[in-house]
């Protein structure tokens, strides 16, 4: 369906700030569908397993603007059942939304039994753009940051696997992504008021994305970064790591196996060592 990507690169990301490299300079497009066709059959065996046992699960994928949520979704759902997976990206509250408990908007949509349930931004835009852009008030970011731990306990304890993942792009990176899609005629849907000034406020989205990290980040439901310069690495090692994570019937293991120059657990020493686009 349109898919262009990549070969497995040992390499480490490129430093913040370097030159955008050539969409296809680690994997050709054959070697990236390909790699996509096998573990996206192994998310049909996936789906099948939790339809079977009943479980819930939900991914939220987190990222600044165009940093390729909606590509990395589009692959993980190409081939799963649209009754039992889901997809949330949910537009600006509403003034009933807003005189609501925070959650509140978002608890509607988590995943039953047999659920596959993936979050295209979250919660967590109290934490993004809504502090950088003034949408929330600094108490109403302070409490969020405090809820939001024992929130995620509630849905871990009630039986739900939820997978955190921040997608992390460089601002190079971003800002010819966003020029390509004022260009393209078929992403046009894509273009908001909030796009227009994201570079403008990339240090206070730098510093929003590591505080959230920072405050976030527990046991229960870790954070895992996925350097996402690159579509192609990016799309396969995120499937990669979303398999490891879920016991299944039939995985192949020697498949799942994510590259941890692309995908990590985040910590305070991935900020101190500028893992991280800064």
């Amino acid at each position: 369906m349109g898919k262009k990507e990549h070969k497995k690169s040992a390499s480490k990301s490129a430093a913040p700030g370097a030159a955008r490299a050539p969409e296809d300079s680690s994997i050709s497009e054959q070697d990236y569908e390909s790699q996509l066709l096998q573990l996206q059959i192994e998310l049909v065996k996936l789906q099948r397993h939790f339809i079977e046992c009943g479980d819930k699960i939900l991914v939220l994928i987190e990222g600044r603007d165009a940093a390729g949520k909606d590509g990395s979704i589009k692959r993980i759902i190409e081939h799963l059942s649209p009754r039992e997976t889901r997809v949330v990206a949910l537009g600006a509250p509403s003034d009933r939304d807003r005189s609501a408990w925070y959650f509140q908007r978002y608890v509607a949509h988590l995943p039953t039994a047999q659920e596959f349930v993936l979050f295209n931004r979250s919660w967590y835009n109290r934490a993004g753009v809504e502090k950088v852009m003034g949408f929330c008030t600094e108490a109403q970011h302070a409490e969020f940051m405090q809820s939001v731990a024992p929130f995620e306990q509630m849905l871990v304890n009630s039986g739900i696997t939820l997978l955190k993942y921040y997608l992390d792009i460089s601002k190079p990176e971003q800002k010819q992504r966003l020029e390509d899609r004022r260009r393209d005629p078929l992403k046009q849907w894509k273009i908001g008021a909030i796009d227009a000034v994201a570079l403008k406020h990339w240090k206070a989205y730098s510093s929003a994305r590591d505080e959230m990290l920072l405050q976030t980040h527990t046991a229960t439901s870790p954070w895992r970064v996925v350097h996402a310069d690159n579509k192609r690495l990016a799309r396969l090692n995120l499937i990669r790591d979303i398999l490891s994570r879920i016991d299944y019937a039939g995985k192949k293991h020697d498949l799942v196996v994510p590259d941890t120059d692309i995908v990590f657990d985040f910590s305070a020493q991935a900020l101190a060592e500028q893992r991280l686009a800064r």
